[in-house]
């Protein structure tokens, strides 16, 4: 190889590969981002805070919702319609009864409850022993707890109570759907108002990130014009910023995720003892771990897209870009 082939080829030797300039730059700028966050601890402290507590309370109320929803599905699984048997009712007149609604389509199960059963039961309840003791006979009828199908729409329950109603048997039907129907208007109305919540408080999320840049920014101001000078692209002298806003909403993710787990466990003892007064058929429980590893990772996307927005403002009103 001659002289000036071994020239030629020495540049083409030391050239580093993309990647690797690539990597040491984004390094560099983490540490840029990092620093400032450490430059001033206190103030990094506040805007974490407010951040967190921000994002934990909608994450509260999905919490919320979600436990109420699990409490209304539970308690809906035991749900039955009574249906009062008029007072001369015997029993034969309850069990034919019985066996009739048995073989409906919609209906999964029918109990017949004597009236001496009923007593029993309304003695147990507190304060009405000695009354009952004190009546000359039992007052009360044969009643039937019908329960409908699973899956079964309201509407078809309220066609199957309005059937009860029209048997000349029958004294009284009391539906406890409505309860119900309710419940489920009321989270559909909680989940709405979760989602506008949580979306009101990203842009809230967004503004406190974006202005906090843009104060660093604009204290780093003489820095950004020596980078510019010296041939800095753009894209080099936001990249900082945008890792100093992805910190924040990371930072802010993980508080919010440790107040819902401290919120967690402050209600877990209350909690246990409401799921065992209903012998355990109802089971209340946390959000998720995918859940629970979202929340930084969105949360730093938030703080990226702030610290974006404030920065891109900044060049272009400084005619950078």
């Amino acid at each position: 190889m001659s002289t000036a082939e071994g020239r030629a080829a020495a540049p083409r030797m030391h050239r580093r590969p993309r990647v690797a300039v690539w990597r040491e730059q984004h390094t560099w700028c983490l540490r840029a981002g990092l620093r400032a966050l450490a430059a001033r601890p206190f103030g990094t402290a506040l805007t974490v805070l407010v951040l967190g507590f921000a994002l934990a309370l909608p994450l509260s109320f999905y919490l919320l919702l979600a436990n109420v929803q699990r409490l209304g599905g539970a308690l809906s699984q035991s749900q039955s319609i009574s249906v009062f048997l008029k007072s001369n009712a015997d029993a034969r007149v309850a069990d034919a009864l019985a066996a009739q609604l048995r073989s409906r389509v919609e209906v999964a199960e029918v109990t017949v409850e004597s009236p001496a059963q009923g007593l029993s039961e309304l003695g147990a309840v507190q304060g009405f022993g000695d009354a009952l003791h004190a009546l000359p006979d039992n007052p009360l009828p044969f009643v039937l707890l019908v329960q409908p199908k699973n899956g079964l729409a309201r509407a078809q329950i309220d066609a199957l109570v309005a059937d009860l109603r029209t048997l000349p048997q029958i004294d009284l039907v009391q539906d406890n759907g409505a309860w119900r129907v309710r419940l489920d208007a009321l989270i559909a109305l909680g989940a709405r108002i979760t989602l506008l919540l949580a979306a009101l408080l990203a842009i809230a999320a967004l503004g406190v990130v974006g202005n906090t840049v843009r104060l660093d920014i604009r204290a780093r101001a003489d820095e950004i014009a020596v980078q510019r000078l010296v041939g800095a692209s753009a894209a080099f002298v936001r990249r900082p910023y945008l890792y100093e806003g992805a910190c924040y909403g990371l930072l802010a993710g993980l508080v919010a995720v440790a107040l819902l787990l401290a919120l967690e466990a402050g209600v877990a003892a209350p909690t246990r003892a409401l799921a065992a007064s209903y012998s355990g058929r109802i089971v209340f429980g946390g959000l998720s771990a995918a859940v629970l590893t979202l929340v930084p990772l969105a949360a730093a996307l938030l703080g990226w897209m702030g610290a974006f927005l404030a920065s891109t403002r900044y060049l272009l009103r400084s005619s950078f870009v």
